[in-house]
């Protein structure tokens, strides 16, 4: 049997990134320098909060008012109310609070801390504005892939990385909260195990076990490195995207 192998190689010389600049061009350009010559199945894991700053996707905290319900969770919670109004703002659902946490369903369906705003690796003058998500990850990393396949001449993924906590678990970790060109969720229902018993109910999340790999060279902190090359994957399923992977609030025994 042929040894499997994966390869993954942080990709350096991503300047900081501000709203309107090419994003495409830049990480274009910055797998260029590193000497990585794309081929088919390679995937780009990309960071979300470069995603977010290219797009613009910042609100500045001095032009909001909070709401009464904002000012009752700040309360509740401790944190800014401007920064809970705008959590709410981006939430369906507020599903668990406490002291300096507030769990929400973001508009897009993940189940997260802070609808997954913050200001963690902003700018040093970015003390009164906040992050949101790209308002479509899916097609942000759908935008990239085009770029990156037409650059290259080949056929890429791309998978966009976010941390998040987990119930029952301490700890953060890299999920995909986007995905373009590889099935994100693998359905191997009814496949053989090894012993020829058919599965009854795997499903496998493919882009967040490669999300979560990726972390590992992006890191969390002041790493600098939000871009990560991956080779040696195979699939063969249809592309799905990262919205898959979310499930359904009737199927959440803890919602």
């Amino acid at each position: 049997m042929t040894p499997r192998a994966l390869t993954l190689t942080a990709i350096p010389g991503i300047p900081l990134i501000k709203p309107g600049d090419d994003l495409a061009a830049i990480v274009v350009g910055a797998i260029r320098a590193s000497g990585i010559v794309p081929i088919d199945h390679d995937v780009i894991v990309i960071a979300q909060k470069i995603v977010s700053k290219a797009e613009g996707r910042y609100i500045d905290l001095v032009t909001v008012t909070p709401s009464p319900r904002a000012l009752e969770l700040a309360a509740g919670t401790g944190k800014d109310p401007r920064h809970i109004e705008v959590v709410l703002s981006e939430s369906t659902e507020v599903v668990r609070q406490r002291k300096d946490l507030i769990i929400v369903a973001h508009r897009l369906g993940f189940v997260m801390a802070n609808a997954g705003i913050d200001q963690s690796n902003l700018d040093p003058g970015d003390s009164d504005r906040v992050l949101l998500l790209p308002k479509d990850p899916d097609a942000s990393c759908a935008s990239l892939k085009e770029h990156l396949d037409r650059a290259f001449g080949v056929s890429t993924a791309v998978v966009m990385n976010d941390s998040f906590g987990r119930p029952w678990r301490n700890g953060v970790v890299g999920v995909a909260i986007g995905a373009a060109g590889l099935p994100a969720l693998q359905n191997r229902i009814g496949a053989p195990d090894l012993a020829g018993r058919p599965l009854r109910l795997t499903e496998i999340a493919f882009a967040d076990e490669l999300a979560s790999a990726a972390s590992l060279l992006m890191g969390q902190a002041a790493e600098g490195l939000p871009l990560v090359h991956a080779r040696g994957l195979r699939w063969s399923d249809p592309p799905q995207p990262a919205a898959s992977l979310i499930r359904p609030k009737h199927l959440d025994m803890f919602r």
